[in-house]
């Protein structure tokens, strides 16, 4: 039930999925946090959808163009919605993959700027889920993390043990963290083509653009 509810949120969520979809998963994930108040996955959940969902009034510009975190306004995200899900991670006992998924978005939720981002936590905590739920995706995003913490060369270097796996072979995502982590190494012109890949592999949509904004902008 809990990941049936995490791919309805992730359909509301997507940048051009659906909204209604992400509220009745937060509606859903509170209705069984009432029905199952001892269960610490289902108080992660819950908790890892309001921080998520705290920001979706700030994630498009004027234009409709997609935000990145360090780029929101972030006196438009839901603060109720914030202390909603720090009280209701603070209330789960243990640490399942839903709980440590809360933990990596409550840093951002609490982050008073992109700079004071606590990335050295949240990768620690991607090491932790890496080790109880292992997957392609996690191990993606653990190299992300490991990146803004301990500099790009380190994020690469791990993500690179991803791509040699085959496992994200041609994802968009996976593709356009590459592009990042080297433009952080001061490779514009690669990064732009490595930007400009991803983006040809996504189909016409908010994210396809934001990709080709940043190559046009490393270009």
């Amino acid at each position: 039930m809990l990941a049936v509810l995490y791919v309805l949120f992730t359909r509301g969520y997507d940048p051009d999925g659906e909204p209604a979809l992400a509220d009745e998963a937060v509606r859903l994930a509170r209705l069984l946090r009432e029905l199952l108040p001892d269960q610490s996955e289902v108080a992660g959940l819950l908790a890892l959808f309001l921080f998520q969902h705290s920001r979706r009034d700030a994630r498009r510009d004027g234009q409709g163009n997609l935000l990145t975190l360090d780029k929101q306004d972030r006196t438009r995200w839901d603060r109720a919605a914030i202390r909603e899900g720090l009280e209701t991670l603070a209330a789960a006992p243990a640490d399942g993959p839903y709980v440590l998924q809360a933990r990596i978005a409550a840093c951002h939720a609490t982050a008073p700027d992109a700079d004071a981002t606590d990335w050295r936590a949240i990768a620690r905590w991607y090491d932790g889920l890496a080790e109880i739920h292992p997957s392609p995706v996690i191990a993606l995003n653990r190299a992300v993390a490991h990146g803004y913490a301990h500099g790009p060369a380190a994020g690469l270097a791990l993500l690179d043990q991803v791509l040699a796996t085959g496992a994200l072979k041609d994802y968009p995502l996976a593709i356009a963290a590459q592009a990042d982590l080297t433009a952080r190494l001061g490779h514009r012109a690669h990064a732009a083509a490595l930007f400009r890949r991803a983006a040809g592999l996504l189909g016409p949509g908010a994210e396809r653009r934001a990709l080709l904004e940043r190559a046009d902008a490393l270009a």
